[in-house]
């Protein structure tokens, strides 16, 4: 590489609210995209991936609403190679400041026959059409050959030269399932920016997925060798095993700025805030070893590391905690605190209020959380935020009385009153403990439908025993998966609340189009 290259900034296109959300059970609504996106415009994400226009109204009216929010960010539309596709993304994304159109068609052997059931040619053919169709809507154009990474070089080139030719300004390499290993991926970026004549005239991007565990390692491999854009998520969050994290990518060029000669536009003292509120909003947890954003990331355990760290930091840590925001500045609020300060800190988090009414059912939880808490923090706010946000779109059950029994050497009982449709219901039941009653008891009162409790999982969202409880749940119905959260001191009354939240989701399916197939037919990207 050219001595130019160490001043190269490499693009973080974020993805978290379009492949991110694929995770199963990880759907969001406008108000929770309208929150996620500008976190990532405050963390100087370059590009946002906010979703998939033709798959919903819900998926439109998100991507019309975060390309209407964000300003700083560009705001990208996915679009499969059809022209209604790209009608529609570019409808959504009409009201942007910088927007984008993210085009794709598969390129591998197998892609071809066994999924689109085209001819190379065609699917030639139809990436030019794509890319020269979306010129019509945005010059920001970004092209990908699905499973490039089992794609056939020659027929590679030729699909990304002519795509380029089209006027695509982005050329994106996915290893869709996975499959590649770290220095076969890097050569093939390499071979990419050699081979193809007009390769200087497009920034050439990855988007590895996870299923190996090695995404990190590919996209890194990528830019190495030459890639200036990384698609990534925050947490890694993604279907099957996930994405590539944004965060270790992020912190990988930064903490080795000897060996890429690249940097991002990234504000690192963000990475916590953010990986919080997607952990918040999605259900997902972050594993407590989870590398720069797991609560263990700058712990030490053993006496010789402490001893080390004491003596100078760098013995043991080559990042500061404070780089990526863990020891940021926060302002804690209590049963004192006034409605305006209230307002003013969840607008920093990027929440505001549509109406006064809003406000003022968001501000009577908050002072009951605070007979509760002592101190609440900005993980308390995002989650009283998140849950009221959750009972506004999912109405049909809500919870009215909990009561529950145990006791040493009695078993476990509950009784719960829920209001459904309108009408108030009230049901007993039995159970290995309390919240296993609960449940019981619920699904004497709504009918099911069969769903299947995949998951049930329980964090602290701060520290201390007066600490709110997180509680996610997961159940599957007939293919479908969803996430239902819940939080609250009480962890029964938590549980119960993700439960309900889990039903209210599962009883009212949003279909979603694959972006692989003419007539949609699947719940997910």
């Amino acid at each position: 590489m050219s001595a130019s290259a160490e001043q190269d900034n490499l693009i973080i296109f974020d993805t978290t609210l379009r492949d991110g959300e694929q995770s199963p059970g990880a759907s969001m609504n406008k108000d929770e995209k309208i929150r996620i996106a500008r976190a990532l415009e405050k963390l100087k994400v370059d590009v946002i991936e906010a979703g998939f226009p033709i798959a919903s109204p819900g998926d439109f009216e998100a991507v019309r609403a975060v390309a209407e929010s964000v300003r700083d960010s560009v705001v990208c539309g996915l679009a499969r190679a059809l022209d209604k596709d790209i009608d529609r993304a570019g409808e959504a994304l009409k009201g942007g400041a910088r927007t984008r159109i993210h085009t794709f068609i598969a390129t591998s052997p197998i892609h071809m026959q066994m999924k689109l059931r085209m001819q190379p040619e065609a699917v030639l053919a139809q990436a030019v059409q794509a890319v020269k169709r979306a010129r019509k809507f945005t010059d920001d154009v970004e092209f990908s050959p699905e499973d490039a990474g089992r794609s056939e070089l020659d027929f590679l080139c030729r699909v990304i030269e002519a795509a380029i030719d089209a006027g695509a300004t982005t050329i994106n390499i996915p290893d869709t399932v996975g499959y590649n290993m770290p220095q076969q991926f890097g050569e093939l970026i390499k071979t990419l920016l050699e081979r193809i004549p007009n390769s200087a005239r497009a920034v050439f991007s990855v988007h590895c997925h996870n299923d190996l565990g090695l995404a990190v390692a590919n996209s890194l491999s990528a830019v190495k060798n030459g890639a200036r854009q990384v698609e990534c998520t925050i947490n890694g969050l993604g279907e099957r095993a996930g994405n590539a994290a944004l965060e270790e990518v992020v912190m990988a060029v930064k903490t080795r700025k000897d060996f890429f000669q690249c940097a991002t536009q990234i504000d690192t003292t963000q990475i916590v805030a953010c990986s919080r509120l997607v952990s918040n909003i999605t259900g997902f947890p972050v594993q407590p070893n989870k590398a720069i954003v797991g609560i263990n990331a700058f712990a030490h355990e053993s006496g010789i590391h402490q001893d080390g760290v004491l003596k100078n930091r760098e013995t043991y840590e080559i990042m500061r905690a404070q780089d990526v925001g863990w020891s940021a500045n926060r302002m804690v609020l209590g049963k004192h605190s006034g409605r305006n300060a209230f307002k003013t800190r969840l607008h920093e988090l990027g929440v505001d209020f549509k109406t006064d009414e809003d406000l003022n059912n968001a501000f009577a939880r908050f002072k009951q959380l605070a007979d509760k808490k002592h101190e609440i923090y900005d993980e308390d706010l995002q989650a009283l935020v998140t849950e009221t946000s959750a009972e506004i779109a999912n109405e049909r059950i809500k919870l009215v009385a909990l009561k529950v029994c145990s006791e040493t050497g009695e078993v476990p009982c509950s009784e719960i009153t829920l209001n459904v449709d309108g009408v108030e219901k009230k049901a007993q039941s039995e159970g290995d403990g309390t919240v296993d009653a609960s449940f019981k008891a619920i699904n004497k009162i709504v009918d099911t439908g069969g769903a299947e409790l995949q998951l049930y999982s329980v964090n602290n969202i701060t520290s201390g025993t007066d600490s709110q409880g997180e509680v996610t749940v997961r159940l599957r119905r007939n293919g479908m998966i969803v996430n239902g959260q819940g939080a609250d001191t009480d962890i029964i009354l938590a549980s119960v609340k993700a439960y309900i939240n889990g039903l209210n989701k599962i009883i009212a399916p949003v279909d979603r189009a694959h972006p692989q197939v003419e007539t949609p037919a699947a719940p997910k990207l």
